[in-house]
């Protein structure tokens, strides 16, 4: 049993609990070198998809970067969030680029514990939610946070993100 606990404990749940903010971890069962999509995390959790969202890390003209949260069944809008970052555009960050960058990987990106913070920018449809869940940091591994508590961690901003 121990060590079932101890392999929730990634650095984003070390991280949540050092700032005192109440969480829930999921560890997904996966076959080896598994990555699902989060549509399919939300099945294996048995939570509802509206619930679920995925981070991704965009750059902007100048080199800069940025980091979006939004539901796992959407789109980002590049130009919506190009506004809401203030650039003139985005690119989604090549996955090569991923790993040295925020130190994750593609499939365990989490809005928390990057290796540098970045601005970070939550689409509207988290207000709809009690609870949200996002990636833990690692492939397989969930949080379910509040999302105030999660945006108030990361010094996050809502903006009209996703394609409509």
């Amino acid at each position: 049993m121990a060590k079932k606990k101890e392999e929730l404990k990634t650095n984003v749940v070390r991280l949540l609990e050092a700032a005192g903010i109440p969480h829930r971890a999921y560890l997904l069962p996966l076959d080896k070198d598994q990555v699902p999509d989060g549509v399919t995390a939300a099945a294996l959790m048995g939570q509802p998809v509206e619930k679920v969202f995925k981070t991704l890390v965009a750059e902007g003209p100048k080199g800069e970067h940025f980091v979006f949260v939004i539901p796992v069944a959407e789109t980002l809008d590049l130009k919506k969030a190009a506004k809401a970052a203030g650039v003139k555009s985005v690119a989604m960050l090549p996955q090569k680029k991923l790993l040295p960058l925020t130190g994750y990987v593609h499939g365990g990106c989490s809005p928390v514990g990057m290796a540098k913070q970045f601005p970070t920018f939550f689409a509207e449809e988290v207000i709809l939610v009690d609870t949200m869940i996002c990636s833990a940091g690692k492939v397989g591994h969930q949080i379910e946070v509040k999302p105030g508590d999660l945006m108030e961690l990361v010094h996050g901003t809502v903006a009209d993100l996703i394609v409509r």
